[in-house]
């Protein structure tokens, strides 16, 4: 064999093993998508967060929902109207209350180990959650930024689940024979497990395995959805996803170097970044390189009030300004950049409005701030088959039979020296309401006539 012919053979074999190389190094993906460099923290190699990935997922798999720009042009007018009653002052400040559900799925593990979180450690992070929504002075989550808000959110677990049974909003649950990848925790652990997500805001902590392609991600959140298909998505499954999942390593709050998180991620901001997401906040970059800054922002983060940026920030040690031809530098103070925990005390004003936004007409949004199963359930007086509540009552008093044969004909007030204050005729109604606003507070009887007797109840008024 000449040189030549051995040199050609060498040649031929390197550019072979160089095909199969290429052909066994698998691509790194996380929701069928590339992992960009942008989305792992070159200093410990973690993935801040997926939720960007996981809704081009989303659109993907549902045809119907919304892209961003579809998203955007139903929320923006919204926002604009809710931006210029904070500026006027003519915006209700009265706290919102969303009350949260915490799943833990563990795999047999004992309170308080690993994945199995204490009790402790949940109401720690809830705690976390209301000092940064509601800027609580002397707490982390406060700053003194001008344009910094107080979104007005209180977050409270739920006392009664959706049997009607008390709860301390802590739900754990073993499922030990499943390896927590994109795909299990989609199809599995969140349909599984998930409570009305029209009543209860669901919170899942596991461990996302190392085997799988969830490995290094501290979390991710679902984006919300517009209002004009929201049937076909429910239909499509997508309100059976609805919610935040966390590694129990980034969640929860710790001073204690013995516990154990995820070095950088042990004050729980975690899930205030991912609840952000899922009250319709973008990463302030835009999840792109781009510095233009346009009337609505829409190559950022639809908030004017947080300066463009080209890139996510992973310390604040130093001032950042990576649009140095626009204003400003990078807010790394701010929730929905990627830096660690302790960098993190700051919501704006127009990231406010946009909150706002989506509360008062998204689709599983609204009907979170008025579900009631953060309240203690009402009292109900039942007197010969007749139910009464609540009692005390305040603007409302309601009256039921348990038996569909009798009905009210009338019914009569007095107050608590026997005075006849109100009497009114009823339509045979199995069930009725009596307005009490005018009534001041008191301790009264009321007097119901039915086809089948008449009964007597005793009832408070309390403002």
């Amino acid at each position: 064999m000449t040189i030549n012919h051995l040199l050609i053979r060498l040649f031929s074999l390197f550019l072979l093993s160089g095909i199969l190389l290429g052909q066994n190094k698998k691509e790194n993906k996380i929701f069928q998508s590339k992992i960009s460099k942008n989305l792992i923290n070159p200093k410990n190699g973690l993935i801040r967060c997926a939720s960007t990935e996981y809704e081009m997922f989303l659109q993907s798999k549902y045809t119907n929902r919304d892209t961003e720009q579809q998203f955007e042009k139903w929320i923006s007018h919204k926002t604009d109207k809710i931006k210029k009653a904070l500026k006027s002052g003519k915006y209700t400040n009265d706290t919102l209350i969303i009350p949260v559900v915490v799943h833990i799925i563990h795999k047999d593990k004992a309170i308080g180990e690993n994945e199995n979180i204490s009790n402790e450690r949940v109401f720690s992070q809830i705690t976390v959650l209301n000092q940064d929504y509601l800027r609580i002075i002397n707490t982390p989550g406060y700053n003194n930024n001008p344009i910094g808000a107080n979104v007005g959110i209180e977050f409270k677990l739920a006392i009664v689940d959706p049997k009607g049974n008390p709860t301390n909003g802590i739900d754990r649950i073993s499922l030990k024979n499943y390896i927590w990848d994109t795909d299990n925790v989609e199809k599995i652990l969140k349909p599984k497990t998930q409570w009305d997500p029209n009543k209860y805001f669901n919170i899942w902590v596991c461990e996302f395995d190392d085997s799988g392609d969830l490995k290094n991600t501290l979390g991710y959140a679902q984006f919300p959805s517009g209002s004009k298909l929201d049937g076909l998505e429910n239909l499509d499954g997508i309100a059976a996803t609805d919610g935040v999942i966390l590694d129990w390593r980034a969640f929860g709050f710790s001073n204690n170097e013995t516990d154990i998180y995820y070095s950088g991620y042990n004050k729980g901001r975690t899930l205030t970044h991912e609840i952000g997401h899922a009250l319709g906040l973008r990463h302030i970059w835009g999840d792109n390189s781009l510095c233009t800054v346009d009337a609505t922002d829409s190559k950022n983060d639809y908030c004017l009030d947080t300066p463009a940026a080209a890139a996510p920030n992973y310390s604040c040690i130093t001032i950042e300004d990576s649009c140095p031809n626009e204003p400003g530098n990078d807010m790394t103070e701010n929730y929905m950049d990627y830096c660690n925990d302790t960098c993190f005390n700051t919501f704006t004003l127009d990231q406010k409005a946009r909150i706002l936004a989506v509360l008062k007409n998204s689709p599983r949004r609204a009907s979170l701030t008025t579900s009631g199963v953060w309240k203690t359930p009402q009292k109900v007086n039942i007197v010969e088959g007749i139910q009464l509540y609540p009692n005390p009552a305040i603007n409302e008093l309601n009256i039921k039979f348990s038996d569909s044969n009798r009905v009210a004909t009338s019914y009569k007030i007095f107050n608590n020296v026997g005075l006849l204050i109100r009497k009114d005729v009823i339509d045979s109604k199995t069930e009725f309401q009596i307005n009490t606003s005018n009534l001041i507070s008191n301790t009264y009887i009321l007097e119901v006539k039915t086809n089948k007797g008449t009964a007597k109840f005793k009832f408070i008024v309390r403002r």
